[in-house]
C-alpha cells in the first residue's frame, strides 16, 4: 500500500499488515446451516403424522432417528427416511458434519395434502362419503438447537 506522502516507488509496510489483518479478521461469518427435506402426499393422516412429528422436534437429530426406529406407529418409518435425507442434506452441504450427534430438529411440520373422496355403499341406497387423507411433511435440520425465528401472536400480552 502507498501511503499519500510517498515518493514514487516506496511503500510503508506497516500499514500494509495492519490493512490485510483487518480484512482477514471480517471475511468470517457465522450464520447457521439449515437443511431440509419435504415428503409429500405420504398416505397418513395429518394427526397421525403429527403424534410422530411431536415426539422429534427440538431433539437431536441421531436421539430423533433412535425414536423414530423404535416407533410403533406407521408413519415412523417414513418419517425416519425423511429425517435421515435432511441429515444427508446438511452433510452435503457442509462436509465437515460427521455425523446425525452434531445436529439439531430446529423444525418438523406436518400440512394437510390432497383427500381422496370415496363412497361406501349404506342402507337404502344411500352412499356415506369416506376421506382418505394424505400429508405433506417436512424436516429441518440445524447444526445449532435455536434459529432466529420467533414467533409473535396478534394480542398477546403479558
Amino acid at each position: 500500500m502507498v501511503t499519500p506522502g510517498a515518493k514514487i516507488g516506496e511503500q510503508n509496510l506497516s500499514n500494509t499488515t495492519e490493512t490485510t489483518n483487518s480484512i482477514n479478521t471480517v471475511e468470517t461469518s457465522s450464520a447457521p446451516l439449515i437443511a431440509r427435506a419435504i415428503l409429500r402426499d405420504i398416505r397418513h393422516t395429518p394427526q397421525k403424522a403429527r403424534r410422530i412429528v411431536n415426539l422429534i422436534r427440538g431433539q437431536r437429530a441421531d436421539e430423533a432417528l433412535s425414536i423414530l426406529k423404535f416407533a410403533p406407529q406407521a408413519a415412523g418409518s417414513d418419517v425416519y427416511t425423511l429425517l435421515s435425507s435432511a441429515v444427508a442434506n446438511a452433510k452435503a452441504k457442509n462436509p465437515a458434519i460427521r455425523d446425525a450427534s452434531e445436529l439439531w430438529v430446529v423444525e418438523a411440520l406436518v400440512d394437510e395434502g390432497r383427500i381422496m373422496k370415496r363412497f361406501r355403499p349404506r342402507a337404502q341406497g344411500r352412499g356415506f362419503r369416506i376421506l382418505k387423507r394424505s400429508s405433506h411433511i417436512s424436516v429441518a435440520v440445524s447444526d445449532v438447537k435455536t434459529t432466529n425465528k420467533t414467533k409473535s401472536k396478534k394480542g398477546a400480552t403479558k
